[in-house]
């Protein structure tokens, strides 16, 4: 690289005037920059963190502001970050479907890592610098989770219908995530424009900002419809699930539902059994009867990472209206088959928003 005579005469000319020589820079090298503390630079990661990390990992975060306040994040290591795996393992709450505390550890360390991957973009520290991802994350354990009998989800849909506050949306509820096999997310996320009652299908923002049409029965469509005319849902914008005084549901519902579905049926508390199991139980229905292709892509797993195999596989809307067709006993406007053998009857009633 050429060095400018000019430039060359010009800084002489400033050190000159500050009385300044070229022996006492070298003497002298310039501090190196003090970087934010933990507490400081926290601020910084949940304001680019998406509402799905601040969820999952806000608690961890603010954890590890609490232990290490002061200290500025190239002070961190791996010992540290593994003393407060350790912590936050032997403080996590007991509970029926708890792991010994593994899936705390296992948070705490992503939600390092996602902390440090923050500071590595922002320039602040190199990749190797980062102490969480110098700490191996605990193995995971196997699920625990399983697709619910038959008999178990006549019995979860029996007591939803006949107990609570609200049966005309408990039983919306848990018919359109055993039809869609839909995260939580995606129920809470459904606008009144995402609802298409001609051809049987609604709109699911899910996890990932993904975002697919999935096909439902046309009972179902209608009976969305009716409750969200009813319930006050007017601008295609508007939330489509929605309580009986009008407000938008929000995961409180779910909580409320699964606590009173515990306390009739014992089995359903004593295993922990949530709407994630309804996602478990469709899923497999599907896999057993059209394949793991058409399973695939009705969990809405297409874009996933998987084995090459899974490039000639793919199924579309037609296959899963195919197979839900077949799951529930009713036809779709996007089948292509005209068989529909193999019912779940349990999961056709919903109660009409007309007898609010």
């Amino acid at each position: 690289m050429n060095t400018d005579p000019a430039a060359v005469a010009a800084a002489r000319q400033v050190l000159a005037h500050l009385g300044v020589t070229v022996t006492d820079l070298q003497a002298h090298p310039a501090a190196p920059a003090v970087l934010p503390t933990v507490a400081e630079y926290l601020p910084r990661v949940i304001a680019a963190a998406g509402p799905g990390a601040r969820r999952t990992y806000g608690t961890y975060w603010d954890r590890m502001a609490a232990a290490w306040p002061k200290r500025p994040l190239d002070t961190i290591t791996a010992s540290d970050v593994e003393a407060l795996k350790q912590s936050m393992i032997a403080s996590a709450v007991s509970r029926r479907n708890s792991r010994n505390g593994q899936h705390a550890g296992e948070h705490v360390i992503a939600a390092a890592r996602a902390f440090y991957r923050r500071a590595i973009a922002d320039g602040l520290i190199d990749a190797a610098a980062s102490p969480a991802h110098r700490v191996a994350k605990p193995r995971r354990l196997p699920g625990t989770r399983r697709a619910l009998t038959a008999h178990e989800l006549e019995e979860i849909n029996a007591i939803a219908r006949t107990s609570g506050n609200d049966v005309i949306l408990d039983a919306l509820l848990l018919r359109l995530h055993t039809e869609t096999a839909c995260r939580r997310g995606g129920a809470l996320a459904l606008r009144l424009v995402d609802l298409d009652t001609t051809n049987g299908l609604v709109r699911l923002t899910e996890k990932g900002s993904t975002v697919r049409w999935q096909p439902i029965t046309l009972d179902l469509a209608g009976h969305l419809r009716e409750h969200g005319d009813a319930r006050g849902a007017v601008l295609p914008t508007d939330p489509l699930l929605r309580a009986r005084n009008g407000q938008p549901i929000t995961s409180r519902r779910y909580d409320h539902l699964w606590e009173r579905l515990g306390a009739r049926l014992p089995w359903v508390a004593v295993h922990g059994i949530s709407t994630h199991w309804l996602r478990h139980t469709t899923l497999t229905w599907v896999e057993r009867h059209f394949g793991y292709g058409i399973a695939r892509a009705y969990a809405g797993h297409t874009d996933s990472p998987g084995s090459s195999t899974t490039t000639y596989i793919k199924a579309d809307l037609h296959d899963i209206a195919n197979a839900l067709s077949a799951m529930t006993g009713q036809p779709h406007p996007l089948t292509r088959v005209a068989d529909h053998a193999g019912t779940w009857s349990q999961v056709n009633h919903v109660v009409s928003p007309a007898s609010e």
